[in-house]
């Protein structure tokens, strides 16, 4: 598989994916056809002017699926596809209704490269259990594509000493996760992304991230850590 995750697609004071624009240009194959999932957010044209605005000068087409009336032709006629951020309760659901979610996995796994951010790369991981989103919707499932078989945290935040805030931390709600579930999480930092090309993994961008195993303190991953072993595990969820 062939795939780029991104923690953000806005990063502050910066553009729409302009924090990452060389990375997204080289990675999509030249004059790419690419098919856009908006599903995350309710507006999906405005959604999908954007980044082909953002896309324009590159010379990637950009055709968002719900354009036309079959999401899975759009897909079946494209050379990449990217998903983007918003609500992932949403999207999840949405991918369930238009037969996206069995048609992307399947499509992905035999090559088309998957770029992905925020919600987008929640899509790529096994479940949404890890997902910093509000379920505002109710999809059928919490099983997403499985494109890895770890979790991943995007926009991953680390603790502020100074806070006042009484409510659970990123790091305490990762930790409940591995308390009943055996699945490595690999928090994201803004601004930092997880490339995967065939069986190697790499952790890539401005910022180091952060690795959460059940029953092991959390490990810091620098930029170009090697994370291939990631491919390689077995997810156990509900193992209380």
């Amino acid at each position: 598989m062939n795939l780029l995750l991104l923690s953000n697609s806005t990063q502050y004071g910066r553009g729409y994916l302009e924090h990452a624009l060389d990375i997204v240009t080289g990675f999509l194959p030249a004059k790419a056809r690419l098919a856009f999932v908006p599903y995350a957010l309710a507006d999906h044209d405005a959604y999908t002017a954007r980044v082909r605005g953002a896309l324009d000068g590159a010379g990637i087409e950009v055709h968002g699926v719900h354009e036309g009336d079959d999401p899975l032709a759009q897909l079946s006629a494209a050379d990449a596809v990217f998903i983007g951020g918003g609500n992932s309760f949403r999207l999840l659901s949405a991918l369930y209704r238009t037969g996206l979610r069995d048609a992307l996995a399947k499509a992905v796994r035999a090559g088309l490269p998957y770029m992905g951010a925020s919600a987008g790369t929640n899509m790529a991981a096994p479940t949404l259990r890890t997902t910093n989103d509000m379920p505002i919707v109710q999809p059928p499932s919490f099983e997403a594509l499985g494109l890895v078989p770890f979790q991943i945290n995007p926009h991953y935040l680390d603790p502020d000493p100074s806070s006042t805030h009484k409510g659970e931390t990123r790091e305490e709600r990762l930790t409940e996760f591995l308390e009943e579930n055996d699945v490595p999480v690999l928090g994201l930092r803004e601004g930092s992304w997880l490339r995967v090309a065939d069986a190697r993994a790499s952790v890539e961008g401005a910022h180091p991230a952060r690795l959460f195993r059940r029953g092991a303190e959390p490990q810091e991953l620098a930029a170009g850590s090697d994370v291939s072993e990631l491919l390689e595990i077995e997810a156990r969820f509900d193992a209380s």
